[in-house]
């Protein structure tokens, strides 16, 4: 039995709680494979450096890979890490707000008592090429894997899919970066998510349409989402044993900034 790429999909991304100053946060992180050659490489989790920034401690669940191969669904191993921001590499670029952390240490910790564990890794072979990225037509549609809110399949340790379109060309770079929009629901929690080209089936390009075929690409990272704001009069409001201020408040306008995934192989050669 194998998986669909969709299942695989749902098995690339790892929900990261970080111990904050002002509590907990959550975040999104996806496996990644550096400096791939052959079965070798360096695996790796990807997430935003505002995820992890000022986390004394984090913490996340790895699920088990069965004797079969595949996974354990439902069973799962929990890290709690200490020192957990500085744990993570920055990107070169201090403007570039990507981090990674090289996981093979606890897979070897693990493996040392018999445990392995089963997650799929993206890598640089799912950035698009610039061909490929010259054939899209735009307004291709996109899938986004994550932790909106902090919310999950707990009991089977997988992650929630947001589906949206492009919603600016790809083959531009928004406002001069390495970046472009998305048109999809986007939420504190999802920061990190792999925003993904996922057309199983069939697909469309400049060169006409592919029918029966697939096309799986990693086009990027989210990382922020512009927001407006709801401005009222704010006043004091008496409830038992306190005085509460009631103020504005910002709400997401369904638009996600995505840090396009060739930043990513700025990375590459780091940990060899």
């Amino acid at each position: 039995m194998s998986l669909t790429p969709s299942e695989q999909l749902a098995h690339s991304t790892v929900r990261i709680e970080c111990d904050l100053p002002g509590g907990i946060g959550t975040g999104t992180g996806f496996f990644y494979s550096l400096d791939r050659n052959g079965e070798q490489h360096v695996p790796v989790i990807v997430t935003n450096k505002h995820v992890v920034l000022g986390a004394t401690k984090g913490r996340f669940l790895l699920t088990l890979r069965g004797p079969d191969g595949m996974p354990m669904v439902g069973k799962s191993r929990a890290y709690e890490l200490d020192n957990f921001e500085q744990r993570w590499f920055p990107h070169p670029d201090p403007t570039v707000d990507l981090c990674v952390m090289p996981i093979a240490p606890l897979l070897l910790e693990a493996n040392q008592t018999g445990t392995t564990f089963f997650f799929a890794t993206l890598d640089r072979g799912l950035i698009p090429s610039a061909s490929e990225i010259d054939d899209m037509i735009g307004l291709e549609g996109i899938v986004m894997v994550g932790y909106p809110n902090g919310l999950w399949d707990r009991a089977n340790n997988l992650p929630i899919f947001r589906r949206g379109v492009l919603a600016t060309d790809f083959k531009r770079d928004w406002n001069g970066k390495k970046e472009f929009l998305i048109d999809a629901a986007c939420f504190p929690g999802s920061s990190g998510s792999p925003v993904m080209l996922f057309e199983v089936g069939g697909y469309q390009t400049k060169k006409g349409t592919f029918m029966g075929a697939s096309r799986i690409k990693l086009l990027g990272v989210l990382y922020a989402g512009p927001q407006h704001t709801v401005e009222g009069e704010v006043r004091i409001v008496t409830v038992p044993t306190q005085q509460k201020a009631v103020s504005l408040a910002g709400i997401p306008n369904n638009l996600g900034i995505i840090i396009k995934s060739e930043q990513l192989l700025a990375f590459e050669g780091k940990f060899k």
